[in-house]
């Protein structure tokens, strides 16, 4: 069976990750060797207590287990505790998926995803059809940000859109897949050989831009791939909840993300 080492990074949501990890139980299966980590990150409210204990009752202890970090060092940081133990391990998987605690994985989508990494070797990194509860596409693949994507984004006037619509940086749903920038960050599985080029997430970023960096980083050697078959229920946004502190952490992770792909503008702002 092809093995894929899986992380889910909770805070304070052991709600999610534990409805994510029962759609995982129910999708099994014997072609794929799937083994998850589920990293605490430092919650402080019970939930690496809470998800153990899910472990432990539903005897998932051969393909599941939960790490409780004693710091919260952010998404990339909590991400990368898996990513780092990967890398160095001597028996590494041929697959790493990253899933986020608010999705919850369709019947039969591990083993597409999969299935299209081993029919696509081109492919360093391929992304899932996320979708809403009713089955309404979410956009999750991209084009990379720039000045005239940004303008469209911020008019959103029809004239001025279908004029722009080669920058626009969410462009709407297709059913087949495609190559693209990137790809959302919550359902996304790295080839093993070309997550060792690029190395672990920047955990400068401490929420928001550490997906788009990475595969920023992973497109300049290998293809970001979109996989619309494979279909990922995703409670968008339910998984932090938004208040100044998101906006405080947005803004930074921007400006360092703009900062380092245009450094002669960006002074000190980066820092």
């Amino acid at each position: 069976p092809v093995r894929v080492e899986a992380v889910i990074v909770n805070y304070r949501t052991a709600d999610l990750t534990e409805a994510c990890l029962r759609a995982l139980a129910r999708d099994r299966r014997e072609e794929i060797a799937l083994f998850v980590t589920v990293v605490d990150n430092a919650s402080g409210d019970g939930s690496a207590e809470r998800l153990e204990a899910l472990v432990r009752r539903e005897s998932w202890q051969t393909w599941v287990q939960v790490l409780a970090s004693m710091h919260n060092g952010g998404f990339a940081a909590g991400n990368n505790v898996m990513i780092r133990k990967v890398l160095a391990a001597d028996d590494p998987p041929a697959y790493v998926l990253l899933l986020n605690p608010d999705t919850e994985p369709r019947v039969g989508a591990i083993s597409a995803l999969v299935d299209f990494m081993e029919a696509h070797p081109e492919a360093g990194l391929a992304g899932s059809r996320l979708e809403d509860p009713d089955g309404t596409p979410q956009r999750s693949a991209f084009r990379f940000h720039s000045i005239l994507g940004e303008l469209e984004n911020a008019v959103r006037l029809g004239i001025l859109t279908r004029l722009l619509s080669r920058w626009v940086v969410a462009p709407p749903v297709v059913d087949h897949a495609i190559h693209c920038d990137w790809v959302s960050g919550a359902s996304v599985i790295f080839r093993l050989a070309v997550l060792r080029d690029i190395g672990t997430m920047d955990e400068e970023y401490f929420l928001y831009f550490e997906d788009f960096d990475l595969t920023l980083r992973l497109s300049k050697v290998a293809t970001v791939a979109y996989c619309p078959q494979v279909r990922i229920l995703h409670h968008g946004g339910k998984a932090a909840s938004k208040g100044l502190r998101h906006i405080a952490w947005f803004v930074k992770s921007a400006r360092r993300f703009f900062a380092a792909q245009h450094p002669q503008g960006a002074g000190d702002e980066g820092k």
